[in-house]
């Protein structure tokens, strides 16, 4: 008998509109990557307005201040929510959490399907806004009232900024839809043997960011409904009395633009460990993989985990030193924002120990974990600096800022995704990534990051303001040109540089040399299974697992590793 050819609706059902966690994951996977290619774009053309403010874009004209913020504006938020929020949470952690429990599915496998979907929807509608009239919203990732809670405060603060809000809202949605299941599924569905403290540290991110989303993002849709209500209902949530714009009174009275700051960092600070959070777990993963040695402390590895994922919601006040607020709580929370380093630099020295004395495979991924854990350590030693009030009341929303947060959220937080796309490409499509186009892409990017990021500390040093649209209205700022020109110079070559990762990804996948059963030579669970892994996963036999998650370099071992449901005793 012939095999009978899948129809229409079985395509649509198996790759579209499907409940399969692998699938799901590689869609979330894709929709960041085109996330990341506008938002570079974006990036690009703010350099490019900032150097040669009169320049003439193909398609686009001169950008004009208004431009320039509304781009800085989808900028901030496509890199924010749709690649950092994203990929590493919903992209791998969709895909290889069953995986690495021994699960055959996401505890809630319709939650994945919506999750995504509703995520696309949030997408769309934020591209849309460039689309409305006005264009897209001007006032910042942060969209801080009252100018964007006053629809006539200027262009883009109509309807691009209530598309904004809709498509946050809906982002929201998904983000706790998904992290509910994420929760369950770590709870729930681990295999018979699989204890938490077996678990890989990738699995124990996964979950922390998961309550962290939980909790973050449920505040944050209450804020954005409130600031909608503010624009289109008449409420008075954040618009104070008596506020004048272009010289005619805001009907409005009451309202606190304060409250939005505390609403929007009670979700923003644990919004940076949603992020870094599971690039933190891919390089613990990582770092012990390629030096072939047993994570260093893998209690405490957790308990730093589990320590970052609580304190980060009691530092949101840092983002506020210049509000005005009570000094005695600006201590508190510049004492908590200093206590959080302490996890952190738990965690950075046990990536040294893991590294100390290990047999180095130096392969592409191994390179972006450790450039992972030099952008952190760099990105990390200006945090303290900016928990305390007074050097933040000068340094605030200066470039010294920007300096900081690209490096330890931004940078990073891609190092670990490109560090995660190397390692599990032959899981997920069952061949291997060029490892020369990889080295030349990891060291363009690495030299890159550091050349745009560095100088921009001495920006913020000298004074340079944040969102300034050009660069000839101040004195003190025209001065500072040549190192704006140098940072462009840079960000253009490292831009170009990621045309490497483009063509050996997109070529691997159907030219790329086939992927052994365990390329790598890892313990866990995923790589038991063939790559990629068939629809069932593992289906009724699922594994029971005998080791820890890390057993490399053991004594007496056939191999210088056992794999996690290995029955081998060696002495």
């Amino acid at each position: 008998m012939g095999t009978t050819k899948p129809t229409a609706q079985g395509l649509l059902r198996r790759y579209v509109f499907t409940t399969d966690h692998k699938v799901v994951g590689l869609q979330y996977f894709f929709l960041s990557l085109a996330a990341v290619l506008v938002g570079t774009f974006l990036s690009l053309l703010m350099r490019i307005h900032l150097v040669w403010p009169q320049a003439a874009i193909p398609f686009l004209g001169q950008i004009k201040p208004e431009n320039y913020l509304a781009y800085l504006t989808i900028h901030g938020t496509l890199m924010v929510f749709f690649v950092l929020s994203t990929v590493p949470q919903n992209g791998f952690g969709t895909y290889l959490l069953p995986l690495q429990l021994g699960a055959s599915e996401m505890a809630l496998p319709r939650l994945s399907m919506a999750g995504f979907w509703i995520t696309l929807l949030s997408f769309f509608v934020l591209i849309a806004a460039f689309f409305a009239p006005g264009g897209a919203s001007l006032a910042g990732w942060t969209q801080y009232p009252p100018l964007s809670a006053v629809p006539s405060a200027g262009p883009g603060q109509g309807t691009g900024t209530d598309l904004w809000l809709v498509s946050i809202g809906l982002f929201c949605v998904a983000s706790v839809l998904s992290s509910i299941n994420f929760i369950t599924t770590t709870l729930k569905m681990r295999t018979r043997g699989m204890t938490l403290m077996r678990m890989p540290l990738t699995c124990w991110t996964w979950f922390v960011a998961a309550i962290l989303i939980l909790l973050a993002f449920s505040i944050l849709l209450a804020a954005v409904i409130m600031l909608l209500l503010d624009r289109n209902a008449g409420t008075n949530f954040f618009v104070p009395a008596n506020l004048l714009i272009s010289g005619h009174a805001v009907d409005h009275q009451g309202g606190s633009p304060l409250l939005w700051q505390h609403l929007f960092w009670f979700f923003g600070h644990p919004e940076v460990y949603i992020a870094i959070l599971p690039g933190m777990g891919v390089t613990s993963h990582l770092l012990s993989v390629f030096s072939r040695k047993p994570v260093f402390g893998y209690k405490a590895m957790v308990g730093a985990i589990l320590a970052i994922g609580f304190l980060g919601f009691m530092v949101w006040g840092h983002h506020m030193f210049v509000s005005g607020m009570n000094p005695y709580a600006g201590f508190a929370f510049s004492s908590l924002t200093t206590a959080i380093a302490v996890p952190s630099a738990i965690k950075v020295f046990n990536w040294l120990g893991t590294l100390w004395g290990g047999r180095f495979r130096f392969t592409t991924p191994m390179l972006f974990s450790i450039g992972f854990v030099s952008l952190f350590i760099t990105g990390g030693l200006t945090g303290p600096i900016l928990a305390q009030p007074a050097l933040d009341a000068y340094l605030h929303d200066t470039y010294f800022v920007v300096a900081h947060f690209h490096l330890i959220m931004a940078m990073a937080g891609l190092f670990a995704v490109f560090a995660a796309t190397y390692f599990w490409f032959p899981k997920m499509f069952g061949r291997m990534m060029n490892s020369t186009l990889g080295s030349a892409h990891f060291w363009v990017t690495f030299f890159g990051a550091y050349a745009i990021f560095m100088p921009m500390h001495l920006l913020g040093i000298a004074g340079h303001p944040r969102r300034y649209s050009e660069l000839t209205g101040v004195q003190y700022v025209a001065a500072m040109a040549p190192l704006q020109q140098f940072i462009t110079a840079a960000a253009i070559i490292t831009i170009c540089g990621q045309l490497l990762f483009l063509i050996n990804f997109f070529w691997s996948m159907f030219k790329g040399a086939a992927a052994g059963a365990n390329p790598w030579e890892c313990t866990t669970l995923e790589w038991t299974l063939p790559s990629p892994p068939p629809r069932e996963g593992f289906g009724n036999q699922s594994p029971l697992v005998y080791q820890g998650a890390y057993e490399y370099s053991v004594p007496g071992a056939s191999k210088d590793f056992l794999m996690q449901d290995s029955t081998a005793t060696p002495q």
